[in-house]
């Protein structure tokens, strides 16, 4: 198992909340006042527009005239990033998937440790620190006279898919002196320990049912002879807090806008807003401009459900006149629900633009010509990266290591593959352990296809895929510990060589995967190639990855030691430049993630963070394309 990674200072962040309920404990009394549920903190704003996004057009122009950027690429932007919200987050040290989830407890066959009643559970739960060290996130209600508690306050966490978030859950009987006092402030020194348990939040959230029990122990943190008794189990739910998952696809267009300009027609752009119960105007979406045009089309745009409100929820449709100094003039609006857009859809009728003019000190609706007409209006279920996981789907590991010559005599200090007697990795070790320690749990059996490349086994020519663990017949490994000791046992088996070629490996790892869809497997594969040098097949490599973007698949790229990896972010698209093959052709989405092995190791940034932080996505890429 790897080691624990865990964001620097990550609950002074993303606090960790409970949620009020005022429903009653075991027989209808309460051990004293619940926490008020706190305000919505800039976090949980963040993380929920982060979640979400903002929706737009996928041109440039519509960005830059209402104050977006030209990052948005995708056609598919309701799940399209907020640069504002990733530099809030990035700053702070934060990258990647984040998925608020709701922790449900229960438990069962717990001891009873009061005399002449049952025990007063309450439960507690930490997440653990990169160093060992616990933190809390909250405490549950008291349930009075209950060995079988089910308790009502939940906790609310933010999933971090590129980390393990380890979480620690230790229930005590609170005594009963001590019913009337806010559980905030009870010293648990002074309740019974009951009995604690341990996991990673992702071994919940990969189950079907989102549910796992555990076996309450002593905990490591109470001394005192071994108990041979049942302490009892605990049972934790999973819930992802997600309003909506329905999207919302819209073809607008316009019929016979006025001129803003003196000498051309119009430049128009839509900009789509949400009324707060306040009467403030929320911008949510926005269209690209589309340059002199009294009847435009805009491109398809969508809006998911949640960035609404409702169905129901009001929308202001507002036309602009872009003007490249920023003060667009306003052609006419609409206000309308989605409700309503999809009748005017229905009808096939257009909905007449109207303009706010002053009469005296007051303002009056002037009725235009103009109409807004909905081409399109369609409605999907538009399922997240922990649905998929939740119905069944795994991710397997499979890694590939240089083994050429250019990382040094593995039997020197220097060398890039030395293997210290002390048990302090080397960068090879560490980024097996770092990456591998995540993906481990998204993987059923465990078994990782692992290859070396670049080396001379003995008494053979050199090979560019070979089985690590010497087989050949099968490339497969039991564990992350299985890849560790296929990796020393192979340097001390073969002779390092060259050249860098990554265009086998890619092909075997593509190949896994192919088999897999002809199998009808739910399963996404990731390939980590460690390096530490440039490829010099760099064509080849190329078309393998061309050819494999159609596959469920994804690689991540690790360049050890000192090298000049410039070439290598060749095949990282993060640009928005995609791959093109030799015969011309360009890889249908994005596959590779490259990092330095030297950058991902400085500031706040771990490699598992910098590499990882783009599967959710490029997976969510790939399963929305088979199912558009």
């Amino acid at each position: 198992m790897g080691p624990m990674i865990q964001f620097p200072n990550i609950n002074n962040f993303l606090s960790c909340s409970f949620i009020k309920s005022n429903a009653a404990l075991g027989n209808g009394q309460t051990s004293g006042p619940l926490p008020l549920q706190s305000d919505i903190s800039l976090s949980s704003c963040v993380m929920r527009r982060r979640l979400w996004g903002n929706c737009c057009s996928d041109v440039a122009g519509g960005q830059s005239a209402v104050g977006g950027t030209a990052s948005y690429h995708t056609s598919s932007a309701v799940n399209a990033p907020n640069e504002a919200v990733e530099a809030f987050l990035k700053s702070r040290g934060y990258q990647g998937l984040y998925s608020q989830i709701e922790l449900s407890l229960s438990a069962s066959n717990l001891r009873d440790r009061d005399v002449l009643s049952k025990s007063d559970p309450m439960a507690v739960l930490y997440i653990k620190g990169r160093d060992g060290s616990l933190q809390e996130l909250g405490r549950t209600e008291v349930v009075l006279n209950s060995l079988n508690p089910k308790w009502i306050r939940k906790y609310t966490l933010t999933y971090q898919f590129e980390t393990v978030q380890y979480l620690v859950f230790r229930v005590y009987d609170v005594d009963t002196q001590f019913h009337n006092i806010d559980v905030k402030v009870l010293k648990l020194e002074e309740q019974q320990f009951l009995g604690e348990a341990t996991c990673a939040l992702s071994q919940i959230v990969t189950k079907s049912n989102r549910s796992l029990s555990l076996d309450l122990g002593h905990g490591e943190a109470f001394s005192g002879p071994a108990h041979t008794r049942k302490f009892g189990q605990l049972t934790v739910y999973a819930e992802e807090s997600v309003a909506s998952k329905t999207t919302t696809e819209l073809i607008l267009r316009c019929s016979d806008l006025e001129s803003k300009d003196l000498f051309s027609k119009s430049d128009p752009f839509l900009v789509i807003s949400k009324l707060t119960e306040t009467g403030i105007s929320v911008p949510i979406c926005k269209t690209e401009v589309l340059k002199n045009d009294h009847s435009p089309k805009w491109k398809p745009i969508f809006l998911n459900i949640q960035q609404v409100g409702s169905k129901d929820s009001p929308l202001t449709i507002e036309c602009f006149d872009f003007n490249s100094n920023g003060k667009h003039d306003l052609i006419g609006k609409v206000q309308k629900s989605l409700a309503d857009l999809e009748k005017l859809h229905s009808i096939g009728m257009g909905e007449n633009l109207f303009i706010p003019v002053s009469v005296g000190q007051n303002y009056q609706s002037k009725v235009l010509k103009s109409q807004l007409f909905v081409d399109t209006y369609s409605e999907k279920i538009q399922y997240t990266f922990l649905d998929y996981l939740a119905g069944g789907y795994e991710l397997n590991f499979m890694v590939a290591i240089d083994f050429t010559a250019s990382n040094g005599n593995s039997r020197l200090p220097d060398s890039l593959h030395y293997i210290d007697p002390s048990g302090r990795p080397n960068a090879y070790q560490r980024a097996i352990l770092e990456v591998g320690g995540v993906l481990q749990f998204y993987d059923s059996d465990k078994k990782f296809p692992a290859w070396g490349f670049g080396a001379r086994p003995i008494d053979g020519p050199v090979s560019h895929c070979f089985n690590l663990n010497g087989s050949s017949n099968y490339c497969e490994v039991d564990g992350i510990q299985g890849i560790m000791t296929a990796y020393t046992s192979a340097l001390f088996n073969v002779s390092l060589a060259g050249p860098t070629l990554f265009g086998h490996v890619v092909t075997s790892a593509a190949f896994i995967a192919s088999q897999s869809v002809a199998n009808n497997e739910r399963k996404y594969f990731i390939l980590l190639i460690i390096t530490d040098g440039v490829i010099t097949d760099l064509q080849e490599t190329k078309d393998a990855l061309v050819s494999a973007s159609d596959l469920p698949l994804s690689i991540f790229i690790i360049g050890v030691g000192g090298a000049d990896f410039k070439e290598m972010e060749i095949l990282d698209a993060d640009k928005g430049e995609r791959l093109e093959s030799s015969t011309g052709r360009v890889a249908s989405r994005d596959i590779v993630q490259f990092v330095p092995f030297r950058d991902a190791q400085s500031g706040d940034f771990s490699i598992v963070q910098s590499l990882l932080a783009e599967l959710p996505s490029q997976f969510l890429a790939y399963m929305r394309a088979r199912d558009p």
